[in-house]
């Protein structure tokens, strides 16, 4: 009897074997004996189970070869061909000039530059850009601001300008009206400098975080684009309605609905600079496959309609378009607001972990490394989607779920590694049963990594490469603790260094994924 389909899944309990497989037919041993009668050279044994599960046990040697095969390949182990061919663009972080970068444009940025590292691993070519809204009113409050107090950082004088926007709406709105224009010469400096100045600290922040990009798009270049584009298409794929310029999404695309692009001054709106946006990034790459754009929940509508609006006008962009969209980064404390002041930068929230990480360890360079990756492992551990609550305490703890549990595993293996000496250019042996070892579940687990990688793009869940990285990291804490690696008498100790090696070498390549650094020490 031939087995129609086959759908192999990891059993729970490594002891059930390394792939199981239900038997949906009426005679489930008929399918067991199928199995067993092809049964390749990997395979040590075939179990039928509980009536309906087929559990298949790999060989010792399979074991040993992926060691081997972990060592050799090294940074390029867990990489696959899934995505070659593909060229994929990547958008995030979007934070605005004459703002500060708080801690919510972390969410975007972590999520954003490990969806991107997860793909390049699966073989796409990437190019990854970023956002910014230099036009607006919120520019226009920030010039404003400064203008009534210059000493202040621009971030407190958009802060300020916001405040005290009802009682001076008429001059706020005129000097917006000046960036746009460029007729004040006092204004084209402020706005000079402080976009400037707000780009330089980016650049900054974006170092610190290892965060890379290789395009930076404006919507004073959108806007301008998208309004030529959207006036262009009156009658087409927008119409008038009460002086401004709209998209009746229902009539596309029953699911979204109406949205204006224009307002009634001929102004374009966000959703007109996205489709200027649009255009720019198929100018800048015109055979992209798909382009990904990472940002809030709160921003799903706009998107469904944004998506339906640029498929009506480039309609070789219609599936290309993907939005990602998260929850908000809280403190216990609630959501932040920059209209207010009331927000934590970046920066600071970094400095706040640094400094509970140096009462453990007194090095500026590793207790910067362990605090952005407390806060990246708090944002990527849970599926993309829901808001994230960080705990200052629960962050920074090396025991169980946090980064610095990951990055002291990863620490601690290669410590092992260094203090034998042992490089990956030391053989790798291949032990058999003869010199008393039996396969672990550390190896089981490494043969998983590749496998993860690729269901962590195919689900857009970094989450998935943490709770594997959990696991393996408590599994290899287990060996260390039950195991003496390094002896000479020992005939396996070579293997176990091989398989610490192992073990460090995908704990340092699933946290690259993570846009996590390993530290020199802790």
């Amino acid at each position: 009897m031939a087995i129609e389909k086959l759908v192999l899944e990891h059993p729970a309990d490594m002891e059930r074997g390394d792939f199981t497989f239900v038997s949906h037919s009426t005679n489930p041993q008929d399918d067991f004996e199928s199995l067993n009668s092809k049964k390749l050279p990997e395979i040590e044994k075939i179990e039928l189970a509980n009536g309906r599960f087929i559990n298949i046990f790999l060989t010792e040697q399979f074991f040993t070869d992926v060691i081997t095969e972990v060592v050799e390949k090294g940074d390029d182990y867990g990489k696959s061909n899934l995505l070659d061919g593909q060229k994929i663009f990547i958008e995030h972080t979007q934070q605005n000039p004459f703002k500060e970068f708080h801690i919510g444009h972390l969410m975007p940025n972590t999520i954003g530059d490990s969806v991107a590292r997860i793909i390049k691993a699966n073989r796409a070519e990437t190019k990854v850009a970023s956002y910014h809204g230099d036009v607006g009113l919120h520019v226009a409050k920030a010039v404003w601001g400064k203008l009534q107090k210059p000493e202040v950082s621009w971030g407190e004088a958009y802060a300020y300008g916001a405040s005290q926007y009802e009682d001076n709406k008429e001059k706020i709105v005129e000097i917006n009206k000046k960036v746009y224009d460029r007729s004040s010469e006092q204004i084209n400096n402020l706005y000079d400098t402080g976009r400037a100045e707000s780009l330089e600290s980016f650049e900054k922040i974006y170092l610190k975080l290892d965060s890379h990009f290789d395009f930076h798009f404006f919507e004073s270049e959108s806007g301008k684009l998208g309004q030529e584009i959207v006036s262009k298409n009156i009658g087409k794929v927008f119409e008038e309605s009460e002086g401004a310029i709209i998209f009746k999404g229902e009539n596309f695309e029953p699911k979204t609905h109406t949205r204006v692009f224009l307002s009634k001054e001929g102004l374009p709106t966000y959703e007109a600079k996205e489709v200027g946006l649009a255009k720019i990034k198929k100018e800048k790459w015109p055979d992209y496959t798909q382009s990904i754009t990472v940002t809030a929940n709160e921003q799903d509508s706009f998107f469904d309609v944004a998506e339906v609006t640029i498929g009506e006008i480039f309609p070789e962009l219609r599936g290309k378009l993907k939005h990602l969209s998260h929850g908000m980064l809280k403190l216990k404390e609630g959501k932040m607001s920059s209209r207010t002041g009331n927000i934590i930068t970046a920066e600071s929230l970094i400095d706040q972990v640094k400094e509970k990480i140096k009462e453990k360890i007194d090095d500026d360079k590793i207790a910067e490394e362990i605090a952005i990756g407390a806060i990246k492992f708090s944002i990527l551990r849970q599926a993309i989607g829901g808001d994230i609550i960080f705990d200052f305490d629960t962050s920074i703890s090396f025991e169980g779920d946090s980064g610095p549990y990951l990055q002291y595993a990863a620490v601690r293996a290669n410590s092992v590694l260094e203090k034998a000496n042992y490089t990956t250019k030391s053989p790798t042996p291949r032990v058999t049963l003869s010199v008393g070892w039996k396969t672990t579940d550390l190896e089981r687990m490494l043969y998983r990594f590749p496998e993860v990688v690729e269901t962590a793009y195919k689900e857009y869940a970094p989450h998935k490469i943490v709770s594997y990285l959990l696991d393996l990291a408590s599994r290899f804490n287990s060996f260390y603790a039950n195991e003496k690696i390094i002896d000479e008498s020992d005939p396996a100790s070579p293997y176990k260094l091989a398989l610490t090696q192992a073990v460090a070498t995908v704990l340092k390549n699933g946290l690259y994924l993570l846009g996590i650094k390993v530290p020199e020490r802790m």
